[in-house]
């Protein structure tokens, strides 16, 4: 199984996604944690170049799009795929609805021609399900602006406008609303062990687990 976690920056995406993996790994599955972008070697580089709040400030719209793109490439045929091929449990801290909902909803650019750029990247592989942690994109903000007290970076998409932001949620929304079989929202609001459980239960009927996690 192949799931994505996908959200606003603040959100609590990475910290819910990696104890996703403590949980099903509790449950015996063979899982492997990966994030976007990056994942990769080639993938981690051109993170670097895409999250740059110093020299990449006057980065295009279009250029966001296709280094996001070429670093999913990258790691869906060097990580993802072989591991799904292998019988494993793939969760991604972001995915393809990233680039919809930032560079697609966020930055105004065709939305059929995304579909293209990222069936191309992909070759097609979508998750069987998507978690959406859902909060308000001035929470998710203030979320990240707390977190860089404890060393978290700031990045270059956390500099964009709230109006940025809030396209952004808009455009989340939107997806979740186009593909409800695989997109799951889940309350954000509350403690990390709150929400957590939410997610528990929310996989437990995808992949049948018995209440209580592992045997």
């Amino acid at each position: 199984m192949f799931i994505t976690f996908e959200g606003m920056d603040g959100s609590g995406k990475t910290t819910q996604a990696k104890l996703t993996v403590q949980f099903l790994k509790s449950c015996g599955y063979d899982v492997l944690y990966t994030r976007e972008p990056g994942g990769t070697t080639i993938s981690d580089q051109i993170r670097a170049i895409l999250l740059d709040n110093m020299e990449n400030t006057h980065m295009h719209a279009r250029t966001e799009l296709l280094l996001f793109c070429a670093s999913r490439a990258q790691l869906v045929a060097e990580v993802i795929i072989p591991h799904l091929e292998a019988g494993g449990v793939v969760v991604c801290d972001r995915y393809i609805d990233s680039t919809f909902a930032y560079q697609g909803y966020g930055h105004g650019l065709n939305l059929n021609a995304l579909k293209s750029v990222v069936q191309f990247a992909t070759g097609g592989l979508l998750p069987d399900v998507t978690i959406f942690l859902d909060i308000d994109p001035e929470t998710a903000l203030n979320r990240r602006a707390a977190g860089t007290l404890f060393g978290e970076a700031w990045n270059r998409l956390d500099d964009m406008a709230m109006e940025f932001h809030q396209r952004v949620y808009k455009g989340y929304r939107e997806l979740l609303l186009a593909s409800p079989a695989r997109f799951q929202a889940v309350d954000a609001n509350g403690t990390v062990e709150q929400v957590q459980k939410r997610i528990q239960a929310l996989l437990a009927e995808w992949l049948e687990i018995p209440k209580g996690g592992a045997a």
